[in-house]
């Protein structure tokens, strides 16, 4: 596999632990990379990213994944209830979440973003997936919280 395998790794931030994912979120995680690999195989670069969405959530249904896009999920900040607080291009599983993108240069920002939604929505493994790349390995970001 192309992208680091962190099944044995502990991360700590602070004076938090955080434990290995667990063997159900690796095997989602993989097949989610299969996925994004089989639609960039078909499509390539070029596209909008919105092509690359659809064509990605059918991949996802055909490897028996559930997901939800395009969602949106309410924040809570200072007591207050925000009811369009976070819009995710794509939620894998209920757990992992998948952010795509259709463009030229890579923006810091993106990994920011990855990291407050998964804090935000109590969640630990995220990507980043990047189709307008030469090669899909080049254009895609695995982020562990």
């Amino acid at each position: 596999m192309l992208l680091e395998n962190h099944q044995d790794t502990k991360t700590q931030r602070g004076t938090k632990k955080f434990e290995a994912l667990s063997e159900q979120q690796e095997l989602i995680a993989q097949k989610i990379v299969d996925a994004a690999y089989t639609v960039h195989k078909n499509l390539g670069p070029g596209l909008l990213e919105k092509v690359y969405e659809v064509c990605f959530c059918h991949e996802l249904k055909k490897r028996g994944l559930k997901f939800e896009n395009q969602t949106f999920f309410p924040i809570n900040y200072d007591g207050i209830v925000f009811q369009e607080g976070l819009r995710l291009d794509v939620l894998v599983e209920d757990s992992i979440i998948c952010e795509l993108k259709a463009v030229n240069e890579v923006n810091q920002v993106w990994k920011a973003q990855i990291l407050s939604y998964l804090k935000l929505l109590d969640k630990r493994l995220g990507f980043i997936i990047n189709f307008n790349v030469p090669t899909i390995n080049q254009g895609i970001k695995r982020i562990i919280l």
